[in-house]
Formats: C-alpha cells, sequence, structure tokens
C-alpha cells in the first residue's frame, strides 16, 4: 500500500551557485561525507550533489514530515547500488519514522540544466 509520495526539481546551476557562494558550511549542512565524496569524484559533480537535494527533498514530501521538528537533511543519505541504483539510508528520527515495516523507492533523473526526483513511502502486507 502507498502511504506517500514526493517529487522534487531543482535546477543544477542553484546548487552549484550555492557551493561556490557558501562553500564547505554549505555541503556540510545539506550532504553526508558519502554523498560529498561519491559527488565530488563525478565530471559533472552539481549534477549528482543536485540529485542527491532533490532526493531528500521528494522523500521529506513522500514521508510529510517536513523538515521541522528534529529532522536533518543528513538523517536522509542517497548512495547507489554497483548497478546504479539510487538507494536511501535514514538515521534518527527518520529512521524511527519509517521503522522495519515501510519502505522508501527513489528514481531520479536529470538533464543538462535540471534535476528530479521521485520518491514513494510503501508498506506491504497491511490488513484492512
Amino acid at each position: 500500500m502507498v502511504l506517500g509520495v514526493g517529487i522534487d526539481i531543482i535546477e543544477i546551476d542553484r546548487i552549484k551557485r550555492s557551493v561556490e557562494k557558501y562553500g564547505e558550511q554549505f555541503l556540510h549542512k545539506i550532504f553526508t561525507e558519502t554523498e560529498i565524496s561519491y559527488s565530488l569524484t563525478k565530471a559533472n559533480k552539481y549534477q549528482h550533489l543536485a540529485a542527491r537535494f532533490a532526493a531528500k527533498e521528494a522523500i521529506a514530501k513522500a514521508l510529510a514530515t517536513g523538515w521541522g521538528d528534529g529532522f536533518k537533511w543528513k538523517d536522509i543519505e542517497i548512495f547507489n547500488e554497483k548497478n546504479g541504483m539510487p538507494k536511501v539510508k535514514l538515521a534518527g528520527k527518520l529512521a524511527a519514522f519509517v521503522g522495519k515495516e515501510k519502505s522508501l523507492k527513489i528514481t531520479m533523473s536529470h538533464s543538462d540544466n535540471y534535476v528530479a526526483c521521485f520518491a514513494i513511502l510503501y508498506q506491504e502486507n497491511i490488513a484492512i
């Protein structure tokens, strides 16, 4: 059963401008060390950072929690499996909120200028 969906689109240049203006402060507020290390090794690092930013926004929308109540950007980590499929790792209150009975899936897409992400929160085997 689908419990929530979220979508986000962002201009890649917006993330580039934020990194150029705020540098490490911006990176370490929004992204985990794993996300930063992964993205900065890519030829188009801003595209990868923007994808992770959009994914976090889409996930927040799917969870319908918003960014208040102690949830942090770095409580959501986006990583890729060996085949390239994006995956989500939650920490802190978000991990407790989702628990073991719910699952999150995301998909990301990009063009030269934009990145979009769609997230779905679901639970299998719900008795109605």
